[in-house]
């Protein structure tokens, strides 16, 4: 069977999806026309899907998972979708985003996302009555945002301003949700689990996080090959690819949210001077240090 990849670029040009919202980083679904036989999806962003009524079933990365009314279900990038059966009356209201984004909204709360997407797969949760009033009455001011005018001043910043404060709220759910769930029944984590938990934990709380995988690795006691598959089996992502996600976060904070000179971000975040700095930053941005500053 064919598979779909699921884009921001696909979202927004299916003609069965109606995009209530849509930027470089963020899509909001607000339906989905002849949604009874999709196809097998590989996603290449993050998921967040509110079900308001009805059931669905599907595959996920070789596990079958249902959401049901009054359940939300989050789903990290690169994770494959098939098998789906879905009730005739399956409503929902859906969020796709990428991972650049989501580090811009939660920055050093990343790594409560990170224990629960990666580390316990929380992807299927319950909402209680406080908390779908909380997001009912947050999703009307959303709306509201959403429908002025697409020339009105500063509309995207708004709306993304909106949907950090609703990540943020997501985020102490999930701390509280992951604390309860480990009170009352403590995950047990293979090894390499531990060793892909120690490994976010070390490059969240490292200041410099323009290193190496190796230097990583010799700080955990293991090869950079072995921290790599630990990393590509959990995640779905090689070491490297955390690191830069981590290092391009940074960069974008420290330009865009300090007044640190460029000097001083280069000491900051480990560059060895400006040039290769400047060098990083045209590679990964597509503009230089003083024009991302700029924005």
């Amino acid at each position: 069977m064919k598979q779909e990849q699921i884009t921001i670029q696909s979202l927004t040009t299916d003609e069965h999806v109606s995009v209530g919202y849509s930027d470089n980083d963020v899509v909001i679904i607000e339906n989905v026309h002849n949604l009874m036989n999709p196809p097998s999806a590989r996603m290449h962003m993050n998921m967040l899907a509110i079900c308001i009524n009805g059931r669905a079933q599907g595959n996920i990365n070789g596990k079958i998972l249902s959401v049901n009314k009054n359940q939300v279900i989050v789903l990290p990038p690169n994770i494959t979708m098939s098998d789906f059966l879905i009730s005739p009356d399956f409503e929902f209201k859906a969020m796709f985003f990428t991972t650049r984004i989501l580090q811009s909204f939660l920055h050093e709360k990343i790594s409560i996302w990170n224990e629960a997407m990666y580390i316990r797969h929380a992807y299927v949760q319950t909402l209680e009555e406080r908390d779908i009033n909380f997001y009912s009455h947050f999703y009307e001011m959303l709306r509201v945002c959403i429908d002025s005018a697409k020339d009105a001043p500063f509309r995207t910043e708004v709306i993304q301003s909106l949907l950090r404060a609703a990540f943020l709220a997501m985020c102490g759910w999930m701390m509280q949700r992951g604390a309860s769930e480990n009170k009352e029944k403590p995950v047990s984590t293979s090894t390499g689990t531990q060793l892909f938990r120690h490994f976010l934990h070390l490059l969240e709380t490292t200041e410099m996080k323009h290193r190496t995988v190796e230097s990583y690795a010799s700080e955990l006691c293991v090869s950079a090959k072995y921290l790599s598959a630990v990393c590509k089996k959990n995640s779905g992502k090689t070491a490297n690819e955390w690191i830069t996600e981590h290092v391009i976060e940074d960069i974008r904070y420290q330009l865009c949210h300090t007044d640190h000179t460029i000097k001083q971000i280069c000491a900051l975040l480990g560059f060895p001077n400006p040039s290769f700095f400047g060098k990083y930053v045209r590679e990964h941005f597509g503009m230089t240090p003083v024009q991302l500053r700029q924005l």
